[in-house]
């Protein structure tokens, strides 16, 4: 039994005194000791491989914050790089391939991997968590979506236009749902591998599910999310992992992701988010979605305010409580936010929700 299980509570339906609060990238560059780990790693992959030190970063914030969840510290382009594809952080420039995709015979020639050897180092670092919180708060494992590693396999990294896979997808779609196929697949068994590693949560990260037109979303994102979801597994004690699926940029879509039956939708700062549980209704709970910007560019104040709105917007559309809602970011901190912020945010997301929820 976990010390504190809000965040589990609420993704089981259940009230709770306050709305539990995580976020994305909570363990990252903002962070002093981070910068100094990495530093010392020499990489940000060598520190992703080494369980010892992404147990350690994965436990900063925890450390420092009254957070209602750890996340697992590990990037979501493993499960490429353990294809063969060679990736490498270039200073600047984000993630890089050494060997994309460009042509048929490249997805053709994609090994299926062995997630209990070639990405072992992952499944090390959920046990030496689960060691370290000792039942503290739940563990989010996650992966990327099939779409969005599709985009920086075949982009070769980061990209502001998505031009190469979208030729695929206008000129080549059969090998494009090969692909997607193939990386379909490895993220069920990298999930469920997570899953029986000890994870409490599992996160499909669609980050650039929001480039594609509508159609295009049904078709090369939002079924691959769906076969996910309906493959994972429960965990060892026999229970249903709790799912939640993010597609930045998704706001229109909100009840196709609904159909996937997800545990929860997160949401970015473009949705509003009393508007969504409207559109999804009182079933699926609801992540978001704070401007990540606003710990940067904010105050106590500010944040203060912009929490309060959140909270007593969506409590007056869902029958002036708070029930179903996980509070996080519309993305993941960023580099330049400031600690003090970051704990400002937590202090009020606690607050705040306890006196709308009357469990002062």
């Amino acid at each position: 039994m976990l010390h504190n299980n809000t965040l589990l509570d609420t993704f089981l339906g259940k009230k709770t005194d306050y709305t539990p609060i995580w976020l994305m990238r909570q363990a990252g560059r903002y962070l002093p000791e981070y910068r100094k780990i990495r530093e010392n790693a020499g990489s940000f992959l060598n520190l992703c491989k080494n369980p010892d030190l992404a147990c350690k970063v994965t436990l900063q914030p925890i450390e420092r914050f009254e957070l209602d969840a750890a996340i697992m510290f590990s990037d979501i382009l493993v499960i490429p790089d353990a294809m063969g594809l060679g990736l490498y952080f270039a200073d600047g420039e984000g993630p890089k391939f050494t060997h994309p995709i460009t042509t048929e015979k490249d997805i053709d020639n994609l090994p299926e991997i062995d997630i209990k050897t070639e990405l072992s180092y992952v499944l090390d670092t959920i046990h030496n968590i689960q060691t370290a919180l000792n039942s503290k708060i739940p563990l989010i494992g996650f992966s990327g979506s099939p779409f969005t590693l599709a985009c920086y396999m075949l982009e070769g990294g980061s990209s502001t236009t998505y031009l190469k896979i979208k030729h695929w997808l206008y000129q080549n779609p059969k090998y494009l749902h090969k692909l997607l196929d193939k990386i379909t697949n490895a993220v069920i068994n990298y999930l469920n591998e997570q899953i029986i590693a000890g994870v409490d949560v599992v996160m499909v990260f669609d980050s650039w599910g929001g480039i594609l037109s509508n159609s295009a979303y049904q078709e090369f994102s939002l079924q691959y999310l769906q076969k996910i979801l309906n493959s994972l597994i429960k965990s060892p004690n026999g229970n249903a992992i709790p799912t939640i699926v993010f597609t930045k940029g998704g706001g229109a879509w909100l009840s196709q992701i609904k159909s996937t039956k997800p545990t929860a939708i997160g949401l970015d700062w473009t949705t509003d988010l009393s508007q969504a549980r409207k559109e999804v209704g009182e079933n699926i709970v609801l992540q978001g979605n704070l401007d990540p910007a606003i710990l940067t560019v904010g105050n106590k104040e500010i944040i203060w305010h912009e929490v309060e709105r959140i909270l007593t917007s969506y409590a007056q559309i869902n029958n002036h409580s708070l029930h179903g809602h996980v509070f996080n970011l519309g993305h993941g901190i960023l580099p330049s936010a400031n600690i003090d912020n970051v704990s400002h945010l937590i202090e009020a997301v606690h607050s705040i929700s306890h006196r709308i929820n009357g469990t002062f």
